[in-house]
């Protein structure tokens, strides 16, 4: 098969043939249709992931049609068209006997504990328990970006932070993670105000459905707190941070109403260090969406499938498997163009 393949990291990938996988008893192999460029792939290029054992085939985020199946495989079988979670549970230990498969103990990872989906097949282990049946009449893009940012966002707002109608949510970066926020904070019924330092991503909220923006470009950390404060009257019940820095984080955290609730979505390079005095003085809540486990997409499709939520208004562009490796050193270099990028691996 051919696959986006790197053997140092930093160093620039290649596209080269590399072997077909072939699938574990319990797994099968899927060939990708298509596969979303995420900046968590950039992460695991550059080396922030201490599970990547090199060489290595990067990306998580995929939809594709069952090639083969493992022996002891029951409820998926070869020409099912499936998506999977980013975080593959194993279902038998005691995160997953409770229904959080997103945090599993013997997780699996395509991407970053084993090969990837930038590539034309990809392993996924553990079947029975990670896929999720997709409909054919689902856009392959939408359906590639249920498996990691637009679910990771959902499982934030909908199951960790449980935004309800009517409450003011704030969004700290509009990349793809942040846009998905606001796409999924809008249809809860949330006033959504989204803030980054660029105009264009900015425009991009407004069109899906942020009440209001802020351009925090150049702003101090006091600045950007005085403008969310002017700007959000009513106070901020629930923040995300869908970008990782320490800075966003700190922000999202002081901005809240006593009692709110702040989403770290976005990944760090360190850990940070975050103002606990203010979390301890308003009884704030800080909580993780490490992605969700796939017995909760029902509900989250059923949504897709009623136009409610539209992954595919997230698209900003589409490219094939050869201009993957450019892209994926250009969102590396910060060179990348704003939006969300998906890999259409097979041809539209």
């Amino acid at each position: 098969m051919r696959a986006v393949h790197f053997e140092e990291f930093s160093q620039r990938p290649v596209l080269r043939d590399v072997a077909d996988p072939a699938p574990t008893p319990r797994g099968v192999v899927v060939r990708v249709e298509t596969t979303g460029l995420c900046r968590s792939d950039v992460h695991g290029w550059l080396g922030h992931d201490a599970g990547i054992a090199l060489p290595h085939v990067p990306g998580h985020e995929l939809v594709g049609i069952i090639e083969s199946v493992g022996a002891a495989v029951r409820r998926f079988s070869a020409g099912q068209r499936v998506t999977v979670p980013f975080v593959c549970a194993c279902g038998r230990c005691p995160e997953c006997r409770s229904g959080n498969g997103q945090v599993c103990r013997n997780q699996t990872q395509p991407g970053f504990t084993h090969w990837g989906s930038y590539a034309e097949l990809v392993a996924l282990h553990d079947a029975d328990d990670n896929l999720i049946p997709v409909p054919a009449e689902l856009d392959s893009g939408a359906a590639a970006l249920l498996g990691c940012r637009f679910a990771t966002a959902y499982r934030g707002l909908a199951h960790q932070a449980r935004v309800q109608p009517g409450e003011s949510l704030l969004v700290i970066g509009c990349g793809g993670v942040g846009l998905s926020a606001v796409m999924i904070g809008v249809a809860l019924g949330a006033t959504v105000t989204a803030v980054d330092i660029d105009g264009s991503t900015l425009e991009r909220a407004r069109r899906l459905g942020a009440a209001r923006t802020i351009d925090s470009s150049g702003m101090s950390r006091e600045a950007l707190l005085g403008s969310i404060e002017s700007s959000v009257p009513e106070g901020v019940n629930v923040s995300v941070d869908a970008l990782g820095l320490a800075e966003t984080a700190t922000i999202g955290i002081l901005s809240l109403l006593p009692r709110g609730r702040h989403v770290q979505i976005g990944l760090f390079s360190s850990d940070p260090v975050i103002p606990m005095s203010a979390v301890i003085a308003r009884e704030l809540t800080v909580l993780g969406s490490h992605g969700m486990p796939a017995r909760d997409y029902p509900e989250l499709l059923a949504l897709v499938a009623s136009g409610t939520l539209r992954p595919e208004a997230l698209i900003e562009r589409r490219i094939t498997l050869d201009e993957a490796p450019d892209a994926l050193v250009a969102m590396a270099s910060g060179n990348h163009p704003a939006g969300v990028t998906v890999i259409d691996v097979v041809p539209r």
